[in-house]
């Protein structure tokens, strides 16, 4: 009888993960993850640990590498199948192996087997991988450690049987623990380092500040998403950083030349930006899977993911710009458009449309984004009507790749915009579609809310783009320059570029010779060294991607990383176990935690008669209830629900209403005192319903729109300035 103590999972059976230790180097928007995954065998036969687990979606392996006792084995990339039959007969005759192996369907999920773990046996597995470390609208570098994995739903008819088996947890109950450090390095000063979980103070390297070290504080349970978001000084200001080549690869090969990243993120001039156009199709497409009956985090009072989504399409519809087209699509197994067809619009088409979010539930099964992206796709493009896709969804499908193909096919037709919804929402998926589709992806995490990071993606939809572009290097005399990223089309405010070029010829001749790179349009030329500041378009042919994945180091979808111990004496004798380590998983668990929690809740409350806030009784948000009252038009009519949002009764607000003013002229400048009196640090989400207002009282030319604000700030009890609000 197995002795299940220590570590076990929810059916009891012992867990052989320990622990796992991350170390990060963070070199400018780039970062070179580490962890450490420490296993040992408590158990009297010998064990294969299987463990499916999330990594970034961009992320690139690089390194995998073994220990068991003192003998470490560095693993050799090779042709995937062929690794795992090598693995399968190794563990056949007694051997020790590990395979490590990316999912034949999504690149953000990994399974790493540890085979023929003989009883009392302990064993370190190492890996490292590079990723690029996402913008954030406020200028912020993101850096997640994903945790969660939610199972994936498969589609029916995908044709695919070679999903990882993914076992999983409730958040709180992971039987494993993380540490963390990491240590930052940038050509610009290190403003700080936030995170979602607790850290040690931050530890500056230098004077100049920019270097510095940080790390999670102790006792940390792995049991949600860690984020690192860093902030540097001059954010706008390019930067160049060049990797040494290889000292065993042969100049000339992919590895034995140097390599160049140039970062871009500029700051266009304000008459550029300040312009926002009335045109284009937004279609909203929305995910309605049970999954979304999730609360938005673990908070005790969470709203459900489908419940947020419901008042991020209130606050989208609202401020919409008259002229445009639009539709919303709910989609889950099956898919549901509001109208036909996009329609223009307009106070009748924008009232129909909320009555039916309003009636949006979790309700439509699975989680299948190829349909009706199909469907859209299909659709011809409205005439001068430029086509913004924006999706929102919990990310938990299976068919990654295959939506992605998809979304690349038809990149000039479309940009694209993507809300990842809760923990263990697919970064490959989320990030995958805004990269091939031009756009901006967005991850709403923890006790984020989803209506601003959605709002900034509006505001960079309804922005123009920047075009002709032109970057023009500048080399010594026997250096060349090879460009190994497609030509910069586009660019919007608040969208980072990472280009990478690599450099041949007499480069290691001259590891002091300065080279620089003009970038036409934001007017910069940057000037750098050759010398190297640290260390290291497929066209789907398999067997270039192979020998490239083999030569570099790097796996792929096609290879896979397999480390063999090879010893001396006898095999691991007896009938192998296995067993899956889990990971945590949000929903389902969290779901009924917090249902037990509103029923006790509401015992509580029940001799008040009033039951404290819940996802399916939430708080009316004053803020809400006022853009729920916001006519296509920009404007607010003078009633009894404006009336309650602003603390007073209808006469209340009728009264001080000065005699040449409208009736509705005055309700708008009231809503508009309320919105810039007291709700400016939500300016953000309500900061294009705002301009629609001001452009209708504009059009109504009112002569006495001084004492207009005057008699509104007195009524309020505010100090608003006529000018502050663009009157």
């Amino acid at each position: 009888m197995v002795n299940c103590c220590g570590l076990v999972t929810v059916k009891n059976e012992p867990v052989p993960l320990k622990s796992i230790a991350v170390e990060v180097s963070v070199q400018g928007h780039v970062a070179t993850v580490s962890s450490t995954l420490q296993y040992e065998n408590q158990e009297e036969s010998p064990l294969e640990a299987i463990f499916v687990f999330p990594l970034p979606g961009e992320a690139a392996v690089c390194r995998f590498s073994a220990k068991i006792g003192q003998t470490e084995v560095v693993a050799e990339v090779q042709e995937k199948q062929k690794a795992r039959e090598q693995y399968d007969d190794l563990l056949s005759s007694g051997q020790q192996a590990f395979l490590l192996e990316e999912s034949d369907e999504s690149p953000d999920v990994f399974k790493l087997s540890v085979g023929s773990l003989p009883p009392g046996e302990k064993a370190s597995v190492s890996l490292d991988y590079v990723t690029e470390l996402a913008v954030q609208a406020d200028d912020g570098l993101r850096l997640c450690l994903p945790a969660v994995l939610n199972p994936r739903y498969q589609p029916q008819d995908s044709g695919s049987g070679g999903s990882a088996l993914v076992s999983s947890v409730p958040t709180g109950s992971v039987p494993y623990s993380l540490s963390l450090s990491a240590r930052v390095s940038s050509l610009h000063p290190i403003c700080r380092i936030e995170s979602n979980c607790p850290l040690d103070p931050l530890n500056y390297l230098n004077t100049e500040k920019t270097q510095a070290t940080v790390s999670l504080a102790a006792g940390h349970q792995f049991d949600r998403d860690v984020e690192l978001l860093l902030y540097y000084q001059d954010t706008h200001q390019p930067t160049a950083i060049v990797e040494a080549a290889q000292a065993s690869a042969k100049p000339g090969s992919l590895m034995g030349d140097p390599v160049v990243m140039l970062s871009l993120y500029p700051e266009f001039p304000n008459d550029v930006m300040s312009s926002m156009t009335s045109l284009g199709e937004f279609l909203f497409v929305v995910d309605r899977s049970g999954s979304m009956s999730c609360p938005m985090h673990n908070g005790s009072v969470a709203q459900d993911r489908i419940g947020s989504a419901r008042d991020t399409l209130l606050l989208l519809l609202k401020s919409l710009p008259m002229g445009c087209y639009f539709n919303i699509i709910g989609f889950g197994s099956r898919y549901e458009s509001f109208f036909t067809k996009s329609v223009e619009y307009s106070q009748k088409t924008m009232d129909e449309a909320l009555q039916k979010v309003k009636a949006m539930r979790a309700d439509l099964g699975g989680t299948e984004i190829l349909q009706p992206l199909k469907h859209i796709y299909s659709q011809p493009c409205l005439p001068d009507q430029p086509r913004q896709l924006f999706l929102f969804t919990d990310g938990e499908v299976g068919n990654t790749k295959e939506v992605l193909d998809l979304v690349k096919a038809n990149a000039g037709s479309h940009r694209c915009f993507s809300f990842g919804i809760g923990e263990g929402a697919s970064s490959a998926l989320i990030s995958g579609v805004a990269k091939q589709g031009g756009g901006h992806s967005q991850f709403i995490t923890g006790q984020d809310r989803m209506q601003p990071k959605v709002m900034q993606s509006l505001r960079f939809a309804l922005q123009p783009a920047v075009v002709n572009i032109s970057v023009k290097w500048n080399v010594p005399k026997g250096v060349s320059v090879t460009s190994l990223s497609p030509p910069i089309r586009v660019l919007f405010q608040g969208q980072r570029a990472l280009l990478y070029a690599q450099l041949t010829g007499k480069v290691r001749a001259l590891p002091s010779a300065v080279m620089s790179v003009n970038i036409v349009y934001v007017n910069n030329q940057l000037s750098f060294s050759l010398k190297p500041t640290g260390g290291w378009e497929e066209e789907g042919v398999q067997e270039k991607v192979v020998e490239l994945s083999v030569q570099s180091g790097v796996s792929s979808v096609f290879t896979a990383f397999i480390a063999v111990h090879k010893v001396d004496g006898e095999a691991v004798q007896g009938p192998m176990l296995r067993r899956q380590v889990p990971t945590p998983s949000v929903c389902g668990y969290a779901k009924q935690q917090r249902r037990c929690k509103e029923m006790i809740l509401c015992r509580y409350y029940v001799n008040n008669l009033d039951c404290p806030a819940t996802a399916s009784n939430p708080v009316k948000d004053p803020l809400l209830q006022l853009i729920s009252l916001q006519k296509a038009s920009g404007s607010w009519v003078l009633e009894a629900a404006l009336a309650e949002v602003l603390g007073k009764t209808e006469e209340e607000v009728a009264k001080p209403k000065p005699a040449p003013v409208d009736q509705e002229v005055w309700s708008t400048v009231l809503a508009l005192v309320w919105l810039y009196g007291f709700k400016m640090e939500a300016q953000e989400e309500w900061q294009f319903l705002a301009m629609k207002a001001v452009s209708w009282i504009q059009a109504q030319k009112v002569a006495s729109m001084s004492e207009c604000v005057q008699a509104g700030n007195i009524l309020l009890g505010c100090q608003v300035q006529k000018d502050t609000l663009g009157l």
